[in-house]
């Protein structure tokens, strides 16, 4: 039995995601035991950069982070800039950080985060290009493989999902993080 049976987590995404950084992580917390939702502004299915095809299980528009134990936020330039102007997407993210439940995030899925106004007085790594709005949003960035920092995973590049992968796995299975 796997130490993440019986979780849910929803991947939040839309078209022009970073293929691998959905498909990977989607593998890691599925191998574990984890139940995958795919939540979307879009309907049917979402393509990534690169062509991946995925359907979508639930709009954004219905889904409610008291469903979940977690949240992930590929990356890819098109997608997380989408995501960032689209109140549902924005405010179904802040409620993960409202719970204190376990978030990661990847290369510029890091954009949505600034919208949503959760950042303030954390530290975390991204695509080099956010670093400057995650500053003027309040946040310590670095420039490191895997960042966490009570309970939010960040990692900057496809290069880094060993590393990401490993670490939201162990955030998901500790479970929620209260603000200390």
């Amino acid at each position: 039995m796997s130490h993440l049976t019986g979780k849910r987590v929803a991947f939040l995404l839309t078209d022009g995601f970073e293929d691998s950084e959905l498909t990977s992580p989607w593998d890691a917390v599925t191998s574990h035991g984890a139940e995958a939702v795919l939540v979307s502004p879009a309907s049917g299915t979402v393509t990534g950069k690169n062509g991946h095809e995925a359907p979508v299980d639930l709009p954004v528009g219905e889904a409610r982070a008291d469903d979940f134990d977690g949240l992930v936020l590929p990356g890819g330039v098109v997608n997380g800039d989408q995501l960032r102007t689209d109140e549902r997407a924005v405010t179904f993210t802040r409620d993960f950080f409202t719970q204190h439940k376990p978030v990661g995030v990847i290369c510029h899925g890091g954009w949505i985060l600034t919208d949503a106004d959760v950042v303030s007085g954390r530290t975390l790594t991204s695509y080099p290009s956010l670093k400057t709005d995650l500053a003027n949003a309040g946040a310590t960035w670095v420039d490191e493989e895997v960042v966490v920092d009570q309970g939010l995973v960040s990692s900057r590049t496809p290069d880094d999902l060993p590393a990401f992968n490993a670490k939201l796995v162990e955030e998901l299975a500790e479970g929620e993080h209260p603000a200390g």
